[in-house]
């Protein structure tokens, strides 16, 4: 696989997905404004640098106890996680689909950037608690699946309206436990992050119907990579607001939510 140029966004995607460096991951050089031309090869990176901090297992623990700082410690190193691998997949995606217009790569390359910012976010409140990064077991559970995405239609439908819209969902629940445990910052950074997811649902919602020339259930749930289903792809409750806000239908969201699997769910 030819590596990317030096100085353009490309390689500056190449490069944070395989950095293997914490520091690296989280504070990464300024994006450059050249591109490649428009004939640059599809690159598919298979798996991400890690860095030796992160500890991955095949089956993280569950986030339960959040009464306890070192339980919501816990909880946040798992979202830290995500939002560290949702980065990388927006630059995997910049260079798996040179073929998709710019101002789409372009989103993905500021979504990426959001994730990060999100990831010192979540770095500051495992501080806070007393905790560090790399203290708690990880999952790549993203990468497991992500790369499954056969082209741009998919990814979007996976990440944007699939794994983001479902975090509309998990960051209101989130915050509402952290509260109830008396941990009001950790809440309102939950909030904050959710408010901000709403925009990354918005840019999947519109690139959706744009590449597939429809929004309809059906068409996104074809779209996502087997085996996967919507059953991964929301919470309980529907964030109805958060998600219409996004430019998710009455009739997408009734049906999402109606939607049970034929057998056991993967």
């Amino acid at each position: 696989m030819r590596e990317p140029s030096h100085g353009t966004v490309e390689r500056w995607a190449w490069d944070y997905v395989l950095a293997d460096s914490l520091d690296a991951k989280l504070r990464p050089p300024p994006v450059p404004e050249v591109w490649e031309p428009a004939v640059a090869p599809v690159r598919r990176l298979d798996a991400p640098g890690r860095p030796p901090e992160l500890r991955i297992v095949s089956k993280a623990g569950k986030t339960r106890g959040l009464a306890a700082p070192g339980g919501r410690a816990r909880a946040l190193h798992t979202f830290f996680h995500h939002e560290l691998q949702a980065a990388e997949l927006m630059a995997w995606a910049v260079l798996a689909f040179p073929e998709t217009p710019r101002e789409f790569r372009a989103g993905l390359v500021r979504i990426a950037l959001d994730e990060i910012r999100h990831m010192h976010l979540y770095a500051e409140q495992i501080a806070r608690l007393g905790f560090a990064i790399g203290q708690f077991t990880v999952r790549d559970w993203f990468w497991e699946r992500v790369p499954r995405c056969v082209d741009a239609v998919s990814f979007v439908a996976t990440m944007g309206l699939g794994v983001e819209s479902a975090n509309l969902e998990h960051t209101a629940s989130f915050a509402a436990r952290f509260r109830a445990a008396g941990d009001e910052e950790g809440a309102r950074v939950q909030e904050l992050i959710g408010r901000e997811e709403i925009g990354h649902v918005r840019f999947g919602t519109h690139w959706f119907e744009t590449l597939a020339s429809a929004l309809d259930f059906e068409t996104w749930r074809r779209a996502l990579p087997s085996p996967l289903s919507p059953v991964l792809m929301r919470g309980t409750p529907l964030h109805r607001e958060a998600r219409r806000s996004a430019g998710q239908t009455d009739r997408f969201l009734d049906e999402l939510e109606a939607w049970q699997p034929v057998s056991p769910g993967y």
